[in-house]
This record gives C-alpha cells, structure tokens and sequence, in this order.
C-alpha cells in the first residue's frame, strides 16, 4: 500500500478519538471516530485521504456521520488512510494513521503520540487471543520476545520513537506502525510572590559588608602590632622616670648636736672680746 501524505495539525480546539484506540485495525471490524470540540458553533466534521480517495468527509461514500462522530460499520483495507477533524472555516485537528489488514496478526499501538516520561504498551494480537507468546521489532530490529503478548516502555523518550511491529510464531506478523513521542506538556505558573521584607537588623551582612570588617580588623591588628612595643617601652620609661622623682622630693632632717665644753667655751671667749671692744 502507498504512503499516504499526513495533513500537520493547525488548531488544538478539537482533538480526533479512535475506538479501540489502535492505529491497526482487522478487516470487518466496526470502529467509531470522534472529534472532541470545544466549540460546537465552527462545525467539526471528519475527513479521510486514503490510497483510493483524497478529501472525502464522512457520508460521502463511506462512513455514517452522527454531528461530530464517524463511524464504520465493517472495515475494509481501503478504509487505511489519513484521518482528521475540520471546521467550515478549514481549521484542522491532530490526525491519525490507520491501518487496516486482512492478515491474522495486527499490532495495538496508540494512535497519537505518547507524551515524554510516560510508559507506552504495545499489544500484538489475533482476532481470537491477545495474551499469546510474541515477538517485538523496532525499524527492523528484534528487540524481545514478551510471554503474555505485550510489551511496555517504561519512561519514553524521543529515541524510542520508529516503526514497531510484532509477531506470533506459527500464526503470523503484524503490518508496522509507527509510534511518535512528543515533548512533555508545559504549563503557566504563577509569577512568584515577592519575598517578605526583612527588617535591617535581622538581615545577614552582605559579602561586601563582610569583606570590609575584615580588612578593617585586619588593619587593626597590623597597627597594634606595630604599635604595642612603642607603647610598652614607653609605659616602662614613664615609670622608671616617675619612682626617680619620688626618690629626689624625699625631705632632708637635720640632727643638731649638742654643743662641746670646748665649742661653749670658745662661744664665751668671742663673745667677751667682742664686748671688750665695742665702743
């Protein structure tokens, strides 16, 4: 079957749902296509392109349309295609690839792709038993065989995205499919609250504020490094000079002595001569 040219999605107000949710499905099998919309008023109708057919919209030759919904009551293989939601103004939804076969096998792979971090589970199955013994390949390669027919991913990313496909020893494989992976949803936060003021005094000192006190006490430090001898020496000197000066301004006593024989005798002779003389 040829590839069929994907139609990018222009607007996210209406999202396409397949049931089952399997981008393969068995011939003869009845599925139902929805288009979610947020606004009733643009008209949401399904369209499909497909090998045989291009833009055709639900009713027109295939399918039954009920307002948004689509659906088909037994597949056939020209029903694989290219599906997706339009409005009466031409904007476009999400579309999805289905595959439908004849063959005894299919693969059961979500029809839109599986967002970053989830798990995504893979299910190969015939029209009778899903829980078989089954083999899985990615773009080509063999990766595992899972006992009860499944297979899941834990934590995608965008390097588990490819073409898979399985198969079922003795009954059959399943046509590929390809699985995308797309970035994780973003959403808005609020703008963050203004912190609480602080009053000065409780506010820790900045590295500037910090760095300044240090070179500070480290000046101080030099400067009585440099200073404490000439203190010192100087503090000695001052009271080396001041127990001097308390020795000097001592009081001097003066013992008198008694006066000799001698020294009274020669008291009266000089002070007889000196009256013998006096006129």
């Amino acid at each position: 079957m040829a590839a069929v040219e994907q139609r990018p999605a222009v607007r996210d107000a209406v999202s396409l749902t397949l049931s089952p949710n399997s981008s393969q499905i068995f011939e003869d099998q009845s599925v139902s296509l929805s288009c979610e919309e947020d606004d009733s008023s643009a008209g949401w109708t399904l369209r499909r392109n497909t090998t045989g057919r291009k833009m055709t919209q639900c009713g027109g030759g295939w399918g039954r349309p009920a307002g948004s919904s689509c659906t088909i009551g037994l597949t056939v293989p020209w029903d694989s295609g290219v599906y997706w939601c339009e409005s009466r103004e031409g904007a476009t939804s999400t579309s999805i690839n289905i595959t439908v076969t004849g063959g005894p096998v299919i693969l059961q792979s979500p029809v839109l792709p599986v967002e970053e971090g989830q798990d995504l589970t893979l299910h190969c199955r015939t029209k009778t038993s899903s829980n078989l013994p089954a083999s899985f390949y990615k773009d080509g390669s063999f990766i595992r065989t899972e006992p009860a027919g499944h297979m899941t991913i834990p934590h995608v990313s965008r390097s588990d995205e490819g073409l898979y496909r399985c198969s079922i020893s003795s009954v059959g494989e399943s046509p590929p499919s390809w699985v995308s992976v797309s970035g994780k949803a973003t959403t808005t936060s609020p703008p963050p609250s203004p912190p609480p003021l602080i009053p000065a005094s409780t506010m820790a000192p900045s590295p500037e504020t910090t760095s300044d006190l240090l070179h500070l006490v480290l000046r101080l430090v030099c400067h009585l490094v440099v200073f404490c001898p000439y203190c010192i020496s100087t503090f000695i000197m001052v009271s080396l000079c001041r127990g001097r000066t308390k020795e000097n301004d001592l009081p001097v006593s003066v013992v008198t002595a008694p006066p000799t024989q001698a020294e009274e005798g020669l008291d009266d002779a000089v002070i007889t001569t000196t009256t013998e003389h006096y006129f």
